[in-house]
Order: structure tokens, then C-alpha cells, then sequence
């Protein structure tokens, strides 16, 4: 059975393993590549930890077929490149990963985004297993997502395809990194969520924040105690990300909607109610064999998702 490494390069970690040609983690590593704030370049950081791995555990590259990576940033897939992170990561613009790891390793690479990875690994073995056309939202400090159009992954002219965080919901709404207002991460993400009970909190019960910070846990343990003004601040939440799925189930008509993230956990709370409020919201033809439920794989979705990639590839 063939092996591949699968790369999984994050902000503040990178996570490695050993995969097999239907999916399988064999072998997992992780380690930080923001240990000294970024003065050792993330891709140094990276190259050197994979040598450490494999001669850990005894693998030559060349018993793999492959390296797939799955990076953050906007990724020129063609060419492997990091084109951009927003300035959010020092040593990161620029960022030849396929050329420093074919250098490397004499096996074919190939390089793309970590949103998309998560929708190709959920695509491959998870909650999207033989769906074909389907839209990937992972909610968390910001907001990534991945869009597969008739079983293959929408990448764009320049590999930049699928950054569903940033159309815009609210032309005059909150200001986002990005230089945009209103972008849809302003209001869907977790982020987001919990902005808008600290505000609450703030202007109704300063000293409540004294003793309890406010958290994606704590919020839904204040939804479930049945905080009634905490309720009505998630619901809102809930509805903005709904507009959202909605222009996105327009423009796309999927068959599936899987949400990922540590919140998707909330099946009762938050998927049940996002699901029905979607359903609501998107026209009778479009809501026709329309499912929306959570993403299975947490955070291994992205290193499988890469293997998938780079094994379609060749």
C-alpha cells in the first residue's frame, strides 16, 4: 500500500503524518513553528522538523509517493508559493514550500491552502465522502471554507479560490483585516460570537467578566443554563451565518453543507438551529436534497485533505 507525508502548516504549529492511500493516519507529529516569534522562518522551522520525523521513525522518502502540503495564507497552488498571510505571520510572504521541499526530498509536492485541505479530507474520508458538490465552513478564530464543484476543488485562476470568510454581508458593517466592512468572518466566526457577549457583558455586568471570561464554552453553557439575553446574542449569530450559507447555496447549489470547528461539536444548540434557519432562508429548488450537518475529522482534516490533493495530482 503506498505511503505519503502529509503536512498540516498552521500559525502556530505544524502537524505531520504518515498517510496511506485510503486515508489513514499511520503516523502523527506535531510541533510549534511560532516558538521564537517567528525569527526562525516557519518554512526552516518545517523543513527541518519532517528530517526529524521521518529519522524518528525510520521512513526513507523514498518509500513515500508523495508530499502533500496544506498551508495557511493565500496559496499559489501552481507554483507552491505562500503569495500572502495579510501580514499576520513574519517570514511567511514569499514562502517557496514546493520548490524548498522537491529540493529536499526528490518526490513529487504539491501545496494548497488549509481551508481548502479541510474540504478535501472531509471530501475524501469524512462528513462529505461521495457528495460532489459541496461547501466546507470551519468557524473559529476567523472563518475558512472550501467549495468542491462536481467532485473537484475550486481553486481559482491563482490557487486563491474559496476564501468564503471574506464577501461581504454588511456593506457598512464592522471593519475586517482584510480592508473590506462587513465581511462575513466579521460576523460568523467564533471570534465574532464572542465579541458581541463581551460587549454585553461589558454594558450590563462588568464584574461578571471579572470571574468568568467569556469563551465559546462558557457561551454555550450560559445558552444551555437558559441566559435569555446570551440566547438572543447567539441567535443573531446564528442567523448572520445563515445569510451567509444562503448567497453561498445560491451561487453554488450544493447537495452539502458541512460545518467544522470546535463549535460544530454543538449539535442541539447550534447545528440543529443553523441547519433549520438555512432551510428557511434558501429557495424551494435550492433547498431540494440540501443537507447541511458537522465536519467529522477535526484537525487532522487538513493533512488528509493535502495527501488528497497531491494523490489526485498524479
Amino acid at each position: 500500500m503506498n505511503k505519503y507525508l502529509g503536512i498540516d502548516i498552521g500559525g502556530t504549529a505544524v502537524k505531520m503524518g504518515i498517510v496511506d492511500e485510503t486515508g489513514n493516519i499511520l503516523l502523527s507529529w506535531e510541533a510549534s513553528v511560532s516558538f521564537d516569534n517567528y525569527n526562525t522562518p516557519i518554512l526552516e522551522t518545517v523543513l527541518a522538523e519532517s528530517e526529524a520525523f521521518l529519522d524518528k521513525n525510520n521512513i526513507s522518502p523514498k518509500d513515500l509517493g508523495g508530499i502533500g502540503i496544506s498551508a495557511t495564507g493565500q496559496i499559489d497552488t501552481k507554483n507552491g508559493i505562500v503569495a500572502g498571510s495579510g501580514g499576520n505571520i513574519r517570514n511567511w510572504d514569499g514562502a517557496d514550500l514546493k520548490g524548498s521541499f522537491t529540493k529536499k526530498y526528490p518526490l513529487p509536492v504539491t501545496v494548497v491552502n488549509d481551508a481548502n485541505c479541510v474540504a478535501l479530507g472531509e471530501k475524501w474520508v469524512g462528513s462529505a465522502k461521495n457528495a460532489k458538490d459541496v461547501i466546507v465552513l470551519t468557524i473559529g478564530t476567523g472563518l475558512g471554507g472550501g467549495i468542491i464543484v462536481n467532485d473537484q476543488i475550486l481553486l481559482g485562476r491563482a490557487g486563491f479560490g474559496g476564501e468564503t470568510g471574506h464577501f461581504s454581508i454588511h456593506k457598512q458593517g464592522e471593519a475586517c483585516t482584510c480592508g473590506n466592512r462587513g465581511c462575513f468572518e466579521q460576523y460568523a466566526s467564533m471570534t465574532a460570537l464572542i465579541r458581541s457577549v463581551r460587549r454585553f457583558y461589558e454594558a450590563s455586568d462588568p464584574e461578571r467578566l471579572k470571574e468568568h471570561p467569556v469563551n465559546g464554552r462558557s457561551i454555550f453553557e450560559a445558552v444551555s443554563k437558559g441566559e435569555e439575553a446570551v440566547i438572543r446574542i447567539v441567535d443573531t449569530w446564528i442567523c448572520d451565518i445563515s445569510a451567509g450559507i444562503t448567497s453561498l447555496v445560491h451561487i453554488f447549489n450544493p447537495e452539502l453543507i458541512v460545518i467544522g470547528g470546535g463549535v460544530s461539536a454543538q449539535e442541539e444548540l447550534f447545528i440543529a438551529k443553523l441547519r433549520a434557519e438555512v432551510m428557511e432562508r434558501v429557495m424551494p429548488n435550492f433547498r431540494r436534497g440540501l443537507t447541511l450537518r458537522a465536519a467529522t475529522l477535526g484537525n487532522q482534516a487538513g493533512m488528509i485533505g493535502a495527501v488528497y490533493y497531491l494523490i489526485r495530482s498524479l
